[in-house]
């Protein structure tokens, strides 16, 4: 950590503030055993080859089951690798010999793996008739569900020769673009009063309580990312093309087919999430933000005073200490194992959390192998936001660490339909925790109205970010668009969904560019507030003392990928594919405006 870094620690007395150990995965980038691993891969990728292709169809349930299980030996190597190049790069991404050893492991197992591609394409040959011979194979039926998920992509699946070109390409395409926005964002600098700010720092001062402060980091936000609107809209508008491109080839019907197969999910589903959510904007944040003008005594709010503390919030900082105690103690009194867990974290260090240059912005848990463990990130500056977005990371991590340690590598992957699940469910927990131990009507509305705020960024503003992602990529599968194009979707999906009582200025119609997730996993967003709407359920069966909820709940944990999403639902009896399911989950949001107002 340098001078600068330690000095914004101190002044805001944080505490000590952890950084991560990555020697679970490698000790160094010269590590013996991570060059033994390549090699591994290497000579195991080209055996499975030899051995298997133009074979699968011909396999037996128990020769297919070995296979499978080779196969996984060989991608839990490949996992460990680059999770733990993605890892070093996360934590400096200034730093040239990280990215290069990123990009060198890229491109390393991009083409040992090519070697592999033939599985799913001869696995999708075999014919539904045999496959339920196989499936009676006790053995096999394990990898039911992952070979249904894979046999999803059948109708479109390309040769083998494409499949391999356009496997190989993807470092000089999509990878390249992706890393080229990464650099980008990791070297801004912001220029605030006579300091250059890193992006973590200067978003963190939009939620500042002055006003002044707000504004002042707002327009820095604005001018920079303007300034170098040119290469985000180059890179957004070659990413968008190059989905095209797979896309057309691959005959997918829509920009988000590809999304939803992945995520296992019903597009009628997805379409029912989405529909309800748009349908209660004017209930939602266009109710809640007229209510917070009126609590400044405005007529409306600026941009940048939509994440303003509120006029009767406490400015209490947490440290570091007592973040990890409200989240441990939240946890816990859920549910002591899952208490154990959540400590594990704290005690052995698998979290990185001060705010650093270079230092990836924003927050993310990375699952990485069941050899290891999970591994969270944060930038972590003392807000009760952090304190949320620390629970919410660790609700991920308890996720990946239970799946991991009950599922193969291959069943243990969750689909993004329930991925946002636990780590919303144990932000849920942590505000109750806190809400329970307040007696003050002061502090009871200003932590319902905190969590009102993160539910809208969590359901509102991410099925809006849906709705941009949907029209850019639309549109470009005919013609590149232009910035003022670009921009100007932004900005009326932005004020349709916030609502009349949020003002702009200029500079905001920049603010689309800085998103990491239009960049690197088109479409996920939907998944944030599939989750809320989800757990807004679970969470009220729970508090109604629903039978057994804690080991039904901990068997869905524990059961990662294995299962699809419905069957995994089933035991809380929650159907999703009724648009009156997601209603309930939104109506818990305005239940809650309701005791605001009232408040």
């Amino acid at each position: 950590m340098n001078n600068k870094n330690n000095q914004i620690n101190e002044v805001k007395n944080l505490g000590k503030l952890p950084v991560w150990n990555l020697r679970d995965l490698y000790i160094s980038k010269t590590d013996k055993n991570l060059t033994k691993d390549l090699n591994i891969i290497k000579s195991e990728s080209s055996k499975f080859e030899k051995k298997y292709i133009n074979n699968i169809k011909k396999l037996s349930a128990e020769e297919l089951f070995k296979a499978i299980t080779k196969l996984e030996e060989i991608d839990i190597l490949m996992d460990k690798i680059l999770s733990y190049a993605h890892l070093l790069v996360a934590e400096d991404g200034n730093n040239e010999k990280n990215k290069i050893f990123f990009q060198q492991m890229q491109e390393t197992i991009t083409n040992y793996a090519s070697s592999i591609i033939f599985f799913t394409l001869e696995l999708n040959q075999i014919s539904d008739r045999s496959l339920i011979q196989l499936f009676k194979d006790q053995k096999l039926n394990i990898y039911k569900n992952w070979i249904i998920n894979k046999r999803s992509f059948k109708p479109y699946q390309l040769d083998l020769k494409i499949e391999k070109i356009l496997q190989d390409k993807s470092i000089t395409s999509r990878s390249a673009w992706i890393r080229l926005f990464d650099d980008v964002i990791a070297s801004l600098k912001f220029p605030f009063k006579k300091e250059q700010l890193t992006s973590a720092q200067i978003f963190n001062l939009l939620s500042d309580n002055k006003e002044a402060t707000r504004k002042m980091a707002a327009k820095s936000v604005g001018e920079v990312l303007g300034t170098n609107i040119k290469i985000f809209s180059t890179i957004t508008n070659t990413l968008a093309k190059d989905k095209s491109i797979n896309d057309n080839w691959r005959k997918l019907p829509t920009p988000v087919s590809a999304r939803n197969l992945s995520n296992v999910v019903e597009d009628d589903v997805v379409d029912s999430l989405v529909n309800s959510v748009v349908d209660s904007y004017p209930k939602l944040s266009h109710r809640y933000y007229s209510l917070k003008a009126k609590w400044f005594k405005k007529k409306y709010l600026m941009y940048w005073d939509r994440n303003a503390p509120l006029p009767f919030q406490s400015s209490k900082t947490y440290t570091w200490d007592q973040a990890s105690n409200t989240v441990i103690d939240a946890y816990s009194e859920f549910n002591k194992d899952i208490g154990v867990i959540v400590k594990k974290f704290f005690d052995k260090k698998w979290i990185h959390s001060p705010v650093l240059e270079g230092k990836s912005p924003g927050a993310f848990a990375a699952s990485t192998v069941a050899s290891a463990h999970p591994f969270i990130l944060v930038n972590f500056q003392g807000k009760a936001r952090d304190v949320a977005t620390l629970a919410h990371e660790l609700g991920h991590g308890v996720h990946q660490y239970l799946a991991g340690k009950n599922q193969s590598h291959f069943n243990a992957s969750t689909p993004l339909t329930l991925a946002e699940t636990a780590s919303v469910f144990g932000e849920m927990l942590t505000f109750k925790s806190i809400l329970k131990q307040t007696d003050s009507k002061k502090e009871r509305k200003a932590l319902l109205a905190n969590k009102v705020e993160d539910m809208l960024n969590t359901v509102v503003r991410q099925i809006a970010f849906f709705q941009f992602e949907k029209e850019i990529h639309n549109l470009r599968k005919n013609s590149e668009l232009s910035i003022d194009k670009i921009c100007s979707i932004w900005m009326d999906i932005q004020k349709n969904s916030l609502g009349p009582s949020i003002k702009y200025e200029d500079e905001y119609k920049y603010f689309w560019s800085y998103i990491p997730h239009f960049i690197h996993s088109p479409f996920y967003v939907y998944a944030y507030a599939f989750g809320d709407c989800l757990v807004n359920s679970l969470f009220n069966i729970y508090e109604k003392g629903f039978n057994d909820f804690e080991n039904k709940y901990i068997n869905l944990l524990k059961s990662g990928g294995s299962k699809k999403y419905d069957e995994l639902l089933k035991p809380f009896n929650l159907d999703l594919s009724k648009k009156s399911f997601w209603k309930k989950g939104i109506s818990v949001i305005e239940n809650l405006i309701d005791e605001l107002e009232n408040l």
